[in-house]
């Protein structure tokens, strides 16, 4: 079965290694057989600031209507944005900020803190560019930015598992090493349509059936007298 996956291009430039690692995962989930869709974010119209916080409403642009649909559409998220300052940049927080509202995200439970996670059964993948060696971000840093996306917005909303894929350093990679990280993001793609695909075992009866039967419908075996 063919998975409807969404890539979100968090950089705002076109031409920038974030976008090659997107257009790269997106060719190799498309092999696979997966239906993709690619939203660039630095395409979009939309005002990135929520003016009055969550205490007023602020109309969806169309394009943030539109990103909506596709985020509904969509059975894994995989999000591909550079780290500045430690985090992602300020056009990927400011859509989550005005895409990710109440009512579409989450939603507050009455007289409990507890909240509905309206994003569930989804899963995501995050491809993260970085100037510093993803290690020295994991250890030293203890990797802010990825804690900030997987458990307080993606988790949060009910998008589980999410996965992250560290590239770095940048700055100091040769033109090798950058091919080497796209060959990754296409196999990452790759695997992600065929993580989605049923195993097939062969039966007695020479057909071929998925190994991913519902527990109801597996004959159980009698009893031992």
């Amino acid at each position: 079965m063919a998975q409807r996956i969404l890539v979100i291009l968090g950089h705002p430039s076109a031409d920038s290694l974030s976008a090659a690692l997107a257009q790269s995962y997106k060719e190799g989930a498309q092999a696979a057989g997966a239906q993709v869709r690619l939203l660039d974010l630095g395409a979009l119209a939309f005002d990135p600031i929520l003016r009055a916080g969550y205490r007023g409403e602020q109309a969806l642009e169309p394009d943030l209507q539109a990103a909506q649909a596709q985020i509904t559409w969509a059975e894994h998220l995989v999000w591909v944005y550079p780290t500045w300052w430690g985090a992602m940049p300020a056009l990927l927080k400011g859509f989550i900020d005005r895409v990710f509202l109440p009512g579409f995200a989450f939603k507050y439970r009455q007289g409990s803190s507890l909240w509905d996670r309206l994003l569930a059964g989804r899963s995501a993948q995050l491809l993260v560019t970085m100037d510093s060696p993803p290690w020295y971000y994991r250890w030293v840093q203890h990797m802010p930015g990825h804690h900030q996306m997987k458990k307080t917005i993606l988790e949060f909303s009910g998008i589980r598992p999410v996965r992250v894929q560290s590239f770095g350093p940048v700055r100091t990679a040769d033109a090798a090493r950058r091919q080497r990280w796209l060959e990754r993001a296409r196999r990452l793609g790759e695997e992600a349509q065929r993580s989605n695909t049923p195993r097939r075992c062969r039966c007695t009866s020479g057909r071929w059936r998925s190994s991913r039967r519902p527990k109801a419908l597996i004959t159980p075996r009698p009893a031992a007298a």
